[in-house]
């Protein structure tokens, strides 16, 4: 969510960023918010002078009272009754404007970065850079599932049994290795000067609200039923959201936090859910990592961030490139973000495996997460999540980078201590 501050005094500012984003549906919704404001403060003047009015009246009637002047005080009393109504009227009004305010303020899209490059969609994003060289074997690369079910490590079939499509039961030896995956990057970050957390996984809907969008919110979250709780889609969410209506000392800054959690998404839209395989799925693990810190070094972390994904990768042999993300393909909260994409010797082309996101102060002015400078004054945090890394995603990248003609699978160096061989053999038929 924008400053109102902005529309009302840059509106051309506001219409523009609207038009970078191909929203133009949107760009009356300034108009719209800009007379609704002048109505609000209005309202607000006449509020504070009629509150005013019967502070001053209600003591002419201790006054009157005092001087035996009883017709006189019931004269001003039926004045302040009056005023009272009218007051009643007018705040139900005011109460009124600022929800109508906030619900268009919160559909009007951040403030994109300059250096965010102008494009419709996700096909018009720009490559950035490459690390590791994309490599093809000459054996060709089965079918990750086909590359799972070899070592007997993961049934479909009877979680279409207990649960439909979108889940899976792992197993074996790839079950443990989704878990060290996620140990290995818990400690990643931990050494990088993270402080680890496991948070809750539900989250009631003023903290949904707050991180995210409406189209986001729609297209993603579970809500359970009878009660103001959602599922969380990633540990962002709680994550953020423990920092609602708080006042940071500026000292404190930054906070730096990797998260564990399950994540719960529909996955409606139009890539729909896989019928076999899992890279888009109802329920998945994560690692993540937040940071809440001061706006002049929001964009440091931001290139940090998505960096330490890109290292993350490259230490289990995963060529990697990073795409950065164009206009029309930002969630409406966003300032800038870049997917950090895998290669897939399989497809031969890279796909998403983890996104960085600078949210600027969209987030915090949410929620009311406020840092309290040295100097007394307070401001708006500003908020960044990026991914560590999301099994089953990256197990795809990790078992077509890894895997050998015979359909085992290498355990690069860094996650051998976690799994405690060297290689995932092809079980023997008896």
């Amino acid at each position: 969510m924008i400053d109102i501050k902005l529309i009302r005094t840059n509106p051309e500012i506001v219409k523009e960023n609207i038009k970078k984003k191909f929203q133009d549906e949107k760009l009356e919704l300034v108009d719209k918010v800009i007379e609704l404001d002048k109505t609000y403060r209005e309202t607000k003047v006449e509020c504070d002078s009629l509150r005013n009015q019967r502070k001053v009246k209600s003591k002419e009637i201790g006054g009157f009272m005092a001087k035996g002047q009883k017709e006189e005080a019931e004269r001003v009393k039926a004045e302040v009754a009056g005023i009272g109504a009218k007051l009643a009227e007018m705040e139900e009004l005011e109460v009124k404007l600022e929800g109508e305010i906030r619900e268009i303020m919160l559909v009007i899209p951040n403030i994109i970065d300059e250096s965010v490059p102008i494009g419709k969609d996700d096909s018009e994003n720009v490559e950035v850079e490459r690390f590791g060289d994309p490599f093809v074997p000459k054996f060709e690369v089965p079918y990750h599932v086909d590359i799972m079910e070899k070592v007997n490590g993961i049934d479909l079939d009877s979680a279409r049994k207990t649960s439909g499509n979108g889940f899976y039961y792992l197993c074996g030896d790839i079950a443990q290795l989704q878990s060290c995956i996620l140990s290995y990057a818990r400690d990643f970050m931990i050494d990088k000067g993270f402080t680890y957390y496991i948070p809750p996984f539900m989250i009631r809907s003023d903290v949904v609200t707050g991180v995210m969008s409406f189209a986001e919110m729609e297209g993603m979250m579970y809500k359970i039923e009878g009660e103001d709780l959602y599922l969380i889609g990633t540990s962002e969410h709680s994550m953020i959201g423990k920092f609602i209506d708080t006042i940071i000392s500026e000292d404190e800054l930054p906070k730096t936090l990797t998260s564990y959690s399950p994540c719960f998404r529909k996955e409606v839209g139009a890539h729909g859910i896989e019928e076999r395989g899992v890279y888009r799925i109802h329920q998945f693990e994560k690692q993540e990592m937040i940071v809440v810190c001061k706006p002049e070094d929001s964009m440091d972390w931001f290139h940090k961030l998505y960096g330490y994904t890109v290292e993350f990768f490259r230490t289990l042999d995963i060529p990697v490139r990073t795409l950065e993300c164009c206009s029309g393909d930002l969630a409406d909260l966003k300032v800038k973000s870049i997917d950090v994409e895998a290669w897939s010797p399989r497809q031969k082309k890279y796909f998403e495996v983890g996104s960085c996101s600078n949210l600027g102060d969209a987030q915090a002015r949410r929620l009311g997460i406020r840092v309290k400078g040295a100097d007394g004054n307070k401001y708006f945090a500003h908020t960044l999540n990026n991914t560590v890394v999301a099994p089953p995603r990256m197990l795809i990248a990790f078992l077509e980078n890894n895997i050998n003609e015979d359909g085992s699978i290498r355990i690069p160096e860094a996650l051998r201590p976690y799994m405690r061989k060297d290689v995932i053999s092809v079980p023997v038929k008896k």
